[in-house]
């Protein structure tokens, strides 16, 4: 559902403008367009880091910092890369990060953390990575590439198909697929440890 979210959001940017064009603004100190660019996906990014798990407040700190971190290297910004995908990806960074600081002062597994495991039992969270590990290098090629650059990286459905050079609809089967497959997995990793 989230992705769904996401990719309806996220279709269009703002003022109707080619993605180039708004890059080309925000890059040369545009604030207005910058604005455009907070408001526009502030709400979407904030929901995403909810949706993996990071607490409201943190999630509210991880997208400002976002924001930031993108105004001071605006210079850097690709006229022909995506902003929504570098966005995320950036977000996504920090969250994985923020667990990786989180865990490291607890003494927890960070991927127990960031997949809101019970950060007490490490033998747990590292079976469970271990299981959805298994299962991921399991599938067949397309359909792993589909899901790491979906999951993992954060791409949209759109971003995935061109950077594979495969159709939407194409992507969105693998990803049925490969959900359908890594849920499999857990479902029989949880009744084995019953």
């Amino acid at each position: 559902m989230i992705f769904v979210e996401i990719l309806l959001l996220l279709a269009s940017l703002p003022g109707g403008e080619d993605e180039a064009e708004f890059v080309r603004r925000i890059r040369s100190g545009d604030a207005h367009a910058f604005r455009d660019l907070f408001d526009r996906y502030h709400g979407a990014l904030y929901r995403y880091l909810l949706h993996r798990n990071v607490d409201p407040q943190v999630a509210e700190d991880l997208v400002q910092q976002t924001f930031v971190m993108v105004w001071e290297r605006r210079e850097s910004l690709r006229e022909d890369g995506s902003i929504r995908g570098l966005l995320f990806r950036i977000a996504l960074t920090r969250a994985l990060n923020h667990f990786r600081d989180t865990a490291r002062f607890t003494g927890a597994d960070p991927e127990a953390v960031a997949a809101g495991l019970d950060p007490g039992d490490p033998a747990e969270a590292r079976d469970v990575r271990d299981a959805i590990n298994q299962a991921v290098a399991s599938l067949p090629e397309r359909r792993r590439a589909v899901f790491e650059l979906c999951v993992l990286e954060g791409m949209t459905y759109r971003e995935t198909a061109e950077a594979l050079e495969i159709s939407v609809k194409t992507v969105e089967n693998q990803m049925v697929q490969a959900l359908r497959h890594v849920r499999a997995a857990l479902a029989e990793y949880r009744s084995d440890t019953v």
